[in-house]
């Protein structure tokens, strides 16, 4: 990433400008000729060199270290949108933002339950399933019986034969490398958190197959794909995978759409009214 030094030095001055003393805890004098904060209040706020400031809104600075971007993002007072902005402007990327954890907003819940003729899930950035319609469980089988924290669709990958007897043999190997590859992801952008250690250790413990496919360091965030689901009642159904991000970046929403000419539509429609069958589990 570029750092854009005009766009940065306007958005310091803007900044800047829309404060005012008592925002930041500073006494208002008389004599206060410009709107705003002075650029020595603000390196004074952010503890760094009034001369180093001042050359950042004059767009003659080196980059900014990311420790400098937080100390601004301080004291001018920036919301999480202002403070990212900050960031990919000085050229680097922003912190990882808030976690929602277990927690599924009410909308996306409703969301959820409006897709009635569609599978969809959401699920946590390291794969734990917490919440589906009942399409998803009429196409992957219930989840009920299974306990909480092996509600994960890599744990239930790496352990549970039956699951992946849901889909064609001559695919597996490539869905076990997508399921490893996005969880490297994810375990960085969290900045290996004890939740995603913790579930590495895990895995690593379980299944001699993820751990070489560890070490091989592959990285690429699952967004979409073309999978094959074979039903123990209706065969096989090819679905376009959509991956959504949330707000919050540890929440995803996946919709399995049919795929354009493989009579998926048909078999979806087949799987409404069958509903759920309890029979099978993920």
């Amino acid at each position: 990433m570029e750092m854009d030094r005009r766009e940065l030095a306007d958005f310091l001055r803007r900044s800047r400008e829309r404060l005012s003393p008592s925002d930041v805890g500073l006494k208002t004098g008389r004599r206060r000729r410009t709107p705003g904060l002075r650029r020595e209040e603000v390196s004074q706020l952010a503890d760094m060199s009034a001369d180093y400031y001042m050359r950042l809104e004059q767009a003659r600075s080196p980059q900014p270290s990311v420790q400098i971007l937080a100390s601004l993002a301080r004291a001018l007072r920036f919301t999480e949108d202002e403070r990212d902005h900050l960031y990919l402007l000085a050229g680097h990327h922003p912190p990882t933002g808030r976690l929602a954890g277990q927690h599924v907003r009410p909308g996306l819940l409703y969301l959820l339950d409006r897709l009635e003729e569609t599978p969809a899930q959401i699920l946590s950035d390291l794969g734990d399933l917490l919440a589906h319609n009942r399409m998803a469980e009429a196409l992957f089988g219930c989840v009920c019986t299974v306990e909480e924290p092996d509600r994960n669709i890599l744990v239930l990958w790496f352990t549970n034969p039956a699951v992946r007897a849901a889909y064609p043999p001559e695919e597996r190997d490539h869905l076990s490398r997508v399921h490893v590859a996005d969880l490297r992801a994810a375990v960085t952008r969290r900045g290996n958190d004890p939740a995603a250690t913790a579930l590495v250790r895990r895995l690593h413990a379980a299944s001699a197959e993820f751990s070489a496919l560890w070490e091989l360091h592959e990285v690429a965030v699952r967004r979409k794909s073309r999978m094959r689901v074979i039903h123990p009642r209706l065969g096989p159904i090819m679905f376009d995978l959509e991956i959504l991000l949330t707000p919050s970046e540890d929440q995803r929403l996946a919709i399995y759409t049919p795929s354009p000419g493989g009579g998926g539509v048909d078999r979806l429609e087949l799987l409404r009214v069958l509903g759920p069958d309890h029979s099978h589990h993920t």
